[in-house]
């Protein structure tokens, strides 16, 4: 596969136009950043398993019948993907309370609502992406009403998913944040990355912090953890 112009760089990947208009490479980087890139660092190794991570869960979800953008890992780092028009949301569901909306809220972190939260971020570093709802995405015209239900409805497919793979792991699965994309057919499909960096996970029997969250709160052991994910998921995929 034959890399062309670099497309795009953000704080944990590169993405590079190919030969094919409609493929795309994606690179996973060791890069570490938390507090919308005023905290960072590199963690030798993490682009490799972040890599594998969502490579793995991406391919578990295909098998289910969502479609994604990734295609084939190239190398450690690099993922082939669909070309896609990503679209400047990010969609966060949330199985238990945690993180900034505890925060926000006044919520003890570790509280399991009744009920599964779907929030919606504008993915605007200038603004620190900011928390919309479905009103505020509609008027700016980054999205339909009906796209966003298609969003929804792909999103709770995906969260069932991988709340049972992440079972089976002995992984609870807190929340996660997830991106998507529009096909030159128009169609809406995931894009971007799952893996620790996007999702929170604990430890089912411990409680323990396998996630960003260790960087984000100098908790030590990042790669390690990332790696024990990987582990496990690869132990229960089929």
């Amino acid at each position: 596969m034959e890399l062309k112009d670099m497309l795009y760089e953000g704080k944990a990947k590169q993405v590079f136009l190919t030969e094919n208009p409609n493929r795309v490479v994606v690179r996973y980087k060791d890069t570490a950043t938390a507090f919308n890139n005023i905290k960072k660092a590199t963690i030798v190794g993490k682009g490799k398993v972040t890599s594998a991570i969502s490579a793995l869960l991406y391919e578990y979800l295909a098998k289910a019948g969502i479609k994604t953008h990734f295609v084939e890992l190239v190398d450690e780092c690099d993922q082939l993907c669909r070309r896609v028009q990503v679209i400047p949301l990010e969609v966060v569901v949330r199985n238990t309370i945690a993180g900034s909306m505890a925060q926000r809220l006044g919520v003890e972190e570790g509280v399991e609502p009744q009920n599964v939260i779907y929030d919606l971020y504008y993915k605007r570093d200038d603004l620190d992406d900011p928390l919309m709802n479905d009103h505020h995405a509609v008027a700016l015209e980054l999205v339909s009403y009906e796209e966003l239900k298609v969003i929804y409805g792909l999103a709770e497919q995906i969260n069932t998913l991988l709340l049972e793979l992440f079972r089976r792991a002995g992984i609870r699965l807190v929340d996660f944040k997830m991106e998507f994309g529009r096909t030159p057919e128009g169609e809406i499909i995931l894009a971007d990355e799952l893996s620790p960096d996007t999702c929170r996970l604990w430890d089912i029997e411990t409680g323990e912090k396998l996630d960003k969250d260790r960087f984000r709160r100098d908790l030590g052991r990042v790669r390690e953890a990332y790696e024990l994910i990987l582990t496990r998921l690869q132990a229960v995929k089929n």
